[in-house]
């Protein structure tokens, strides 16, 4: 059972690092409205886990008798999430946003102490407050300029906290869900998105590869592929050490521009990323195993 765990929080791990090559491809195809957007990348979702099911022969049927509030969760806290995402940032500058925005993993931590067989420790809380700082310093610090012409993006970023780390936590109810399922609540996503597109958007139609693959990317990665991994992490494995590892993310996104963008690193840079490890190393690390080793070691100087 432990080993599961483990297992499980790894997995959980590989969505925090798709996700934090998000921006990167973000900026890629940024040309696309939001709504089309989304619909196009849970679409991709969707095709890849069908492509799954129908080379496995695995029955998709089976995947539909799923109770209600499984459907509720998944659905309204993928679709929400990315829809007030990408309000937000047509509203607001994108580094205010995602400052707010990534008040998710802290509220994780916090939130899930209200779950059944699960225990909110003062390392855990200490160790997201250190990595909640160090995301501050990496996202701007105290060069942040909030204004209040940005009201209503801070507000959309807001309930982009509020709606992730809800459907995080609210996914352990619905466990016995298998993860498989989550392809149909993207199906699911991609037609609200359709609908929404049409509706408030015009079609945009690039006309060079690069965007389509940055698209195609998106929804075999961060929104693809990453959903899944997340699912069976927070399921199954340490949901409060995935919420403050989860601070990893703006890390990863912020080396990766760095590496392939004209974006240059800083003290402030290196000063966020030694922030957010020892928020992580805090929050990780069994503190009873490792006093008992220090006095198990000093013992046995002192007998020596």
């Amino acid at each position: 059972m432990q080993k599961t765990h483990g297992v499980a929080t790894a997995v959980g791990c590989i969505a925090i690092f798709l996700w934090g090559i998000l921006a990167l491809l973000s900026k890629q195809a940024a040309n696309f409205p939001p709504f089309q957007l989304l619909a196009m990348c849970f679409s991709i979702a969707f095709i890849f886990m069908l492509l799954k099911w129908l080379i496995l022969g695995q029955s998709i049927s089976v995947l539909f008798r799923q109770p209600p509030l499984a459907w509720i969760i998944g659905t309204l806290g993928l679709f929400l999430y990315h829809a007030c995402y990408f309000i937000a940032l047509e509203k607001a500058p994108v580094l205010e946003v995602s400052l707010i925005a990534y008040m998710w993993p802290l509220l994780i931590v916090l939130l899930s102490a209200l779950l059944p067989g699960e225990n909110l420790y003062l390392k855990h809380i200490v160790g997201a407050l250190i990595s909640l700082v160090g995301c501050w310093i990496l996202l701007g610090g105290a060069q942040s300029n909030f204004n209040s012409d940005y009201l209503s993006g801070y507000l959309f970023a807001a309930a982009c906290a509020i709606i992730w780390s809800c459907y995080s936590v609210a996914s352990r109810f619905v466990k016995q869900v298998p993860t498989d399922a989550v392809g149909l609540f993207c199906a699911l996503c991609a037609l609200l998105g359709w609908l929404c597109h049409f509706y408030f958007e015009s079609t945009y139609i690039p006309d060079n590869s690069s965007q389509w693959l940055a698209v195609l990317g998106l929804g075999l990665g961060p929104l693809g592929l990453a959903f899944f991994a997340w699912d069976y992490g927070i399921k199954q494995g340490n949901i409060q050490l995935l919420g403050v590892l989860s601070y990893a993310t703006p890390l990863i996104s912020t080396a990766m521009l760095i590496a392939f963008t004209d974006i240059q690193a800083s003290s402030s840079i290196y000063l966020a990323c030694g922030t957010i490890v020892l928020g992580a190393l805090i929050a990780s690390l069994q503190w009873s195993d490792l006093l008992q080793k220090v006095s198990a070691l000093k013992s046995g100087f002192n007998t020596n």
